[in-house]
């Protein structure tokens, strides 16, 4: 059963790295889709390309992930609490997938975490939610927000006497650098986190030590899985972020995705924090778009992205507690 437990709730966890990408596909490329600077297929294998590339960068997000949200389970109870946490996750990627809301992969992930360890009846390690995941829910689309705009606003500034034409030109061009820069953000933070994930299954397995460096497979299994995800596309979320919120045009376009490179970079780096990716860009749209004049976004549709997000993580929590409960009577 050991094993047959490891191997289900690993490869559950591609498959929520697979969810991921398709979900969280249009946060590195619907700006630059919608203001056509690039095709929709060039912009996904560009994507998937950055994400392959962005996993192997760091791992202080895994760690945080693996050690610093909830006590590490043991034996097949541990096990399935993982298994459950995953579901919660993947159920509520596939909802908010269904219905066009660029909700977190991530705050979905965390929930389904802390939901199946209250469940099991193993501790929260509720500092670390709070440092690690609850102050930057609020932060980062606070500075996302903030950041989009005052980047925007230097934009307007540096290029207010050049021709319109040439500069919409110019900009169309450099989104495909801070398309790439996005996916490449979004592979450094998303397949670490599954990367965690997977650790703690091989940690509770006895495979490995808590402390052991992440072996190269997982490295690669997370980042392929987030990178084939990617290139299947999450249309649906594209058409609300690239068209639904504001209109964008080439420079409003390189702004948000460089304010939200930027942030996501910094935070992986120097903070091992796992922010949410749909809410940096997400913001750093509206904060872009919010110069051209505050009622040009559409502040109905944020509002129920908004929304979305504060119900993220206590909704995925419930559908992996009641994930736990249906497996432990099965199983346990």
């Amino acid at each position: 059963m050991d094993t047959f437990a490891l191997v289900v709730t690993i490869g559950v966890a591609l498959g929520f790295t697979y969810t991921n990408g398709f979900h969280d596909s249009a946060n590195a490329i619907a700006t630059s889709v919608s203001t056509r600077a690039l095709t929709p297929r060039a912009a996904l294998a560009m994507a998937a390309v950055m994400n392959l590339a962005g996993a192997f960068l760091g791992s202080g997000v895994a760690k945080t992930v693996s050690k610093g949200l909830i006590e590490t389970p043991h034996g097949n109870r541990g096990m399935w609490i993982l298994f459950a946490a995953l579901v919660g996750a993947i159920v509520w990627n596939l909802i908010t997938w269904y219905f066009g809301l660029p909700s977190s992969s991530s705050h979905a992930l965390f929930g389904g975490m802390v939901g199946a360890a209250l469940a099991g009846g193993i501790g929260v390690l509720w500092d670390g939610v709070v440092d690690k995941v609850v102050i930057p829910m609020f932060v980062s689309p606070v500075v996302g927000l903030v950041a989009g705009y005052l980047v925007m606003v230097v934009i307007l500034w540096m290029f207010r006497r050049a021709n319109p034409h040439k500069a919409k030109r110019g900009f169309r061009i450099a989104q495909t650098v801070s398309a790439a820069a996005m996916a490449l953000g979004h592979g450094l933070q998303d397949a670490q986190k599954t990367m965690g994930i997977v650790v703690m299954a091989l940690v509770i397995a006895d495979v490995q030590t808590a402390d052991a460096a992440i072996p190269i497979w997982v490295k690669i299994a997370c980042a392929v899985m987030l990178s084939l995800g990617t290139y299947a596309g999450g249309w649906r979320i594209m058409r609300t972020l690239g068209r639904k919120i504001i209109e964008l045009d080439p420079p409003q376009g390189f702004a948000a995705e460089t304010t939200g490179a930027s942030i996501m970079f910094g935070s992986a780096f120097l903070f091992h924090a796992p922010i949410s990716t749909t809410h940096v860009i997400t913001s750093a749209i509206m904060g872009v778009g919010a110069t051209k004049r505050v009622n040009a976004v559409r502040w109905g549709v944020a509002k129920n992205i908004i929304l979305g997000w504060f119900i993220t993580m206590p909704a995925a929590a419930l559908v992996a507690a009641v994930s736990f409960w249906i497996v432990n009577l099965a199983f346990v």
